[in-house]
């Protein structure tokens, strides 16, 4: 495996705390060996105990076994090279020349660990050096371009050098054991089936939120914004995962053209829908934090929106009048990401229940992170007298299961990038399809700098304007932000 950006923020913080699971695990192959590479210069030993005090940062304590520590570091060697220059790939070559010995030249597993400027530049080098003819893959991190238009350059460019088998692009979310659950709960069930449509379900909720701001990212968020980071994978990812129909076969091909099915069927936005149906935000100062403009590279009149909720449809049999409600955000009060299934009332409510409630409402639960599980909510009898029903509710956790230990996303996705197992990972349509859908509303706000952006103090549930969005099915969010009547730190800025 060799590694570009190996002495990297992802690097140190994901991809050797995975790939030190993996060897603990006796997940990797025999003969596996790393080889960083990046512009600063390390000898082997160097690179070992740099990367031996980083894990013992990053890895939980519990995790730590000073001959494991010492087993997995002497697998990594490094050669200094720099990406961008042609000459670098020749070193690069050379090194590896020199660890096989002279042998069966062994499998090549890439793994871009660098800035996205550079996704488009290692390929053309790596085929000039001979180092991209089968069965040698590539990872390539998201983001996978910047809009649709640096996307399809991108996927042209990666074409050219490499066939679509060989190319992973990754997001680590499709690596979590709870997102892989959610097809195994729809799919190896029967109890659900017959209800996951529009006949049976109201509205669908995807939350991924999180309690902290850009921190070190400044430069590259104020660049991408959360439409860009986030919803383009992550959350449209997760509403593909909950809404696809079942594959004929859990295979890669079989698995993605269920997906890019449903990136097709995302009903397009109309101008009119942009302002209607989407609210971005920006976080404000609040008494313990600062604003988005306060943050290290962020420029003091910037408007790039850390957060988004939209009202999305998705127009075919299973789901047509179903509104999808997505929302993801920084410096939220939580770290939390879960879909919640909103079924439609009963027909007829003939009972009573406490506090006046007029209604029990069926939800289903699916937590993503943290406290993994699922909980479903219905109603039961109270004791006593009378027919009064009140709420409860059904709740699993996948700490349950069996004493299994649960693989890091990043150690089941490069596990199954080292087997050639593709399923978890993007295809160039489904790509390309995600930008299109987003495309519309990225060239509003570009060619309409007036267009709305609310403010939301720091450690709160988002824009209060996010709320009449979702009234439009007379509702709230789950974890509602109506009642924070501050209406001065949430004007527009």
């Amino acid at each position: 495996m060799i590694i570009f950006g190996a002495s990297g923020d992802l690097t140190r913080r994901k991809l050797m705390p995975a790939l030190y699971q993996l060897y603990c695990f006796h997940k990797l192959p025999e003969g596996f060996r790393i080889l960083g590479t990046g512009r600063i210069h390390y000898e082997d030993e160097a690179y070992q105990e740099y990367i031996g005090k980083e894990l013992k940062e990053f890895l939980p304590s519990r995790d730590q076994d000073e001959e494991a520590l010492k087993a997995f570091t002497s697998l990594l060697h490094y050669v200094a090279a720099d990406p961008s220059k042609e000459e670098g790939y020749q070193a690069i070559k050379k090194r590896l020349e020199e660890m096989q010995g002279g042998g069966e030249k062994s499998s090549l597993l890439f793994y871009l660990a660098t800035p996205p400027s550079l996704y488009g530049v290692i390929p053309p080098f790596l085929k000039k050096a001979g180092l991209h003819e089968e069965p040698n893959r590539i990872v390539v991190e998201k983001p996978f371009g910047y809009d649709l238009e640096s996307a399809r350059k991108l996927n042209q460019i990666y074409k050219s050098v490499f066939e679509e088998e060989q190319i992973y692009r990754i997001d680590h979310f499709l690596g979590k054991e709870t997102v892989q659950n959610i097809l195994a709960f729809r799919f190896a069930n029967g109890i659900f089936e017959p209800l996951w449509n529009r006949n049976y379900i109201e509205y669908i909720e995807v939350t991924a939120v999180e309690n902290m701001g850009v921190e070190s990212r400044g430069g590259y968020f104020n660049s991408a914004g959360t439409l860009r980071d986030m919803v383009q994978n992550h959350l449209l990812q997760l509403v593909a995962i909950t809404a696809m129909e079942p594959p004929v076969s859990f295979n890669a091909d079989y698995f993605r053209n269920e997906l890019l099915k449903i990136y097709e069927s995302l009903t397009p936005f109309t101008q009119e829908q942009i302002s209607r149906n989407i609210i971005r935000g920006q976080y404000t100062a609040s008494d313990t934090n600062p604003a988005y403009r306060q943050e290290k590279d962020i420029p003091e009149d910037s408007r790039t929106e850390t957060y988004v909720a939209m009202k999305i449809g998705i127009d075919n049999w299973r789901w047509s009048g179903v509104p999808f409600f997505i929302r993801t955000g920084k410096e939220l009060p939580t770290k939390v990401t879960e879909i919640v299934v909103h079924f439609k009332d009963a027909p007829h409510q003939m009972f009573s229940y406490p506090g006046g409630k007029g209604k029990i409402v069926n939800t289903l639960i699916l937590r993503i992170q943290p406290n993994e599980g699922i909980v479903l909510k219905f109603g039961m009898k109270l004791p006593g007298t009378g027919f009064q029903v009140q709420e409860v509710s059904m709740d699993f956790s996948y700490s349950q299961l069996s004493g299994e230990p649960v693989m890091d996303a990043y150690a089941r996705l490069i596990e199954d990038c080292i087997a050639g197992d593709a399923t978890l990972f993007n295809r160039s349509d489904v790509v390309e399809s995600s930008w299109t859908f987003l495309e519309p509303v990225l060239t509003w706000w570009k060619e309409h700098a007036e267009a709305p952006l609310y403010g939301y103090p720091a450690g709160t549930w988002g824009p209060i304007e996010s709320e009449a969005l979702i009234s439009s099915c007379g509702t709230s969010w789950t974890n509602p932000c109506k009642n924070l009547t501050d209406t001065d730190k949430y004007c527009e800025l």
